[in-house]
Parts: structure tokens; sequence; C-alpha cells
């Protein structure tokens, strides 16, 4: 069986495109396939289009969430879910053709675990392009993994990679950090990103920021390596400045005039200190996530997952919603 998740954000004027682009894409597919799209929190009429979606062609399942957790978090509920050997991740807006799955699942058979994506172009505004550009540039820079440049979420996954991935704990989740953290044998494939069908961008800019962070500070531990250094370049300018002040009042006659460089380098070292007290903060703010243990997402509705299901036996023991 193969699976694919679709994490959905009020999207009900591209999910019957969708829904038609996906069956097309899995017609010639080597076996049953199921689709789980997930629902994160729509505010429109996503979810009753799911349902509908589900009564028309039964491969099609939903799971509703009980508010917005975010695309990483939705993405991760699809996985706790799926029971595929290989398991595809896409977004909903049609930016990622289904009709790439099949050259995917290729490289899956030849042996590859992890198949991801890597955008060739975008079809997106320019700001939204510089950003990525910078994103991937970054945290290829300063992560401790080898993250592929410009390889989003659109991906296959093996089953031992995705039980790899259900087994890790973190609340702020980078799917496409995950996986390559996980390892095994992978591959890039190269595409080019298509506009959106419609509508406008449910991903804006602040979240895209947020996601940036949550990749960076994940993965990475140059920024506390970074505090460390401007601090010390900071006492190395201040020993320097010093030392030059005491010759000037010893040897020399010329007077030192202090409240404006005296103003400039308190203003520089508190900003300095902001900075550092920042960063840190960012660290301490994730582990503080971790440690309250929440649950990670709260489904509030399923349609048409098995009774088999993880999820569905939870809720056999509450009729409440079921955390995970």
């Amino acid at each position: 069986m193969y699976s694919i998740v679709i994490p959905i954000f009020n999207e009900e004027r591209i999910l019957r495109e969708l829904r038609r682009r996906v069956q097309e894409a899995i017609a010639s597919l080597d076996a049953p396939v199921e689709i789980i799209l997930v629902d994160d929190g729509s505010t429109d009429d996503s979810f009753p289009i799911m349902k509908e979606i589900h009564r028309l062609d039964r491969r099609f399942k939903a799971l509703r969430l009980s508010r917005n957790f975010g695309h990483q978090v939705a993405l991760s509920a699809g996985l706790d879910v799926t029971r595929g050997d290989a398991v595809f991740l896409m977004d909903g807006d049609l930016q990622d053709p289904p009709e790439l799955m099949a050259t995917m699942l290729r490289h899956w058979k030849d042996g590859y675990q992890v198949v991801y994506t890597v955008k060739r172009s975008r079809k997106e505004n320019p700001v939204k392009r510089l950003a990525f550009r910078a994103f991937y540039r970054v945290l290829h820079a300063l992560s401790t993994v080898r993250i592929p440049m410009e390889a989003g979420n659109f991906s296959l996954l093996d089953r031992t990679v995705v039980d790899v991935l259900k087994s890790m704990p973190e609340r702020n989740r980078f799917i496409s950090g995950m996986r390559a953290w996980a390892g095994f044998r992978q591959i890039g494939v190269e595409y080019d990103r298509d506009a959106r069908f419609a509508g406008k961008a449910q991903m804006s800019l602040s979240r895209l920021v947020d996601l940036a962070l949550d990749g960076i500070f994940s993965f990475s531990k140059a920024p506390l390596r970074m505090a460390v250094y401007i601090g010390l370049a900071s006492a190395l300018v201040s020993f320097l400045g010093g030392t030059y002040v005491l010759y000037e009042k010893l040897f020399t006659d010329r007077a030192i005039l202090g409240w404006a460089s005296t103003i400039i380098s308190i203003t520089f070292l508190g900003g300095l200190i902001l900075m550092t007290l920042g960063i840190v903060g960012e660290y301490i703010g994730r582990i503080y996530d971790e440690v309250k243990r929440r649950p990670l997402y709260i489904i509030q509705e399923i349609v048409g997952l098995p009774a088999t299901s993880p999820v569905r036996k939870v809720r056999r023991r509450s009729s409440r919603s079921v955390p995970r």
C-alpha cells in the first residue's frame, strides 16, 4: 500500500481539483493507495468538501484537528495514521505536482528510502523567492545536519523512515530537517514549483520566519556559539579601548571627550546583550515547550480511517477530542 498525506488549511477552492489530479496520478500505481487529508483548523468549507470527497472516493480519508496547529504538525498527524509501505508528503495547494509521484516511486523501488524533491524554480513573488533562498543558504551554512538546498516537504518516505519520524518527540518540528537527520539512502528529484491553483498563499511571511527559526534552532548550535564569539569580540574591543584611554590619560596632554563615546558604547553593548539574551531565549523557549509535554495536536473528527488505526483505538476509550 501507498499513503499520501496532504495538510489542508482553507483550501475550499482547490480541493476538488486536488482530488481530480491525485486520482489521475495514482491511476497508474501498482498498489492500493490511501490519501490522508489533514484539516489544520480550516475556517471555510474545506472539511465538508473533504467529507464529500470521501463519499465519492473511499480512498480519501480525512482528519480534522481541533484548531490550527501549523503545517508541520498537520503533516505529523497524517504520518501517525498512515499504513503504507511508502508515504508521500505533499502540500494541498497544487504547487507540488502529484504527477511526480510515479517518478519518486521508481527511485523507491530502486532501493532509496527517502526521495525528496528539489525546486529548480518557483512561481512566487520576488520577496518570497528571496526569503526562501536566504533561508536555505543560512540553514545550509549553520546546520550540523546536511539538509539539501531547496528541498521542501514534498517527498516519499519508506515505512522505516516514517517510523523513525514518528518516534521523534520534539514539538517544534521541521520535517525536512528531521528527514535529513534520520539518514538512510536518499536521492533528490528536481522539479519546477507551480503557482497556486487558486486563492492566496496561506503561509504568511511571519509563519515562514517562524518555520525558518524552527529549522535553524532545531538543527544548529551555531547561534549560541555566535553569541559567545560576539561577547569575546566585544570584550576585546573594550580592552583595546580602555588601553587607549589609559595611554591618553597618562602619557599625553590631549583631552578625552567622554560623553558621546560613553553613550555609544553603552547602547552598543546593550544591543549585544539583548541580542545574546534573545538567542538564548529561543533555545530556552524550545526547552520549555518540550518540558510541558502537551499533546502535539488534538483530533476533533475522523472520516474514513479504519478501526485498526491508532487514532481510532484511542477514540474508543474516550468520546472527547483525542490528544496525540
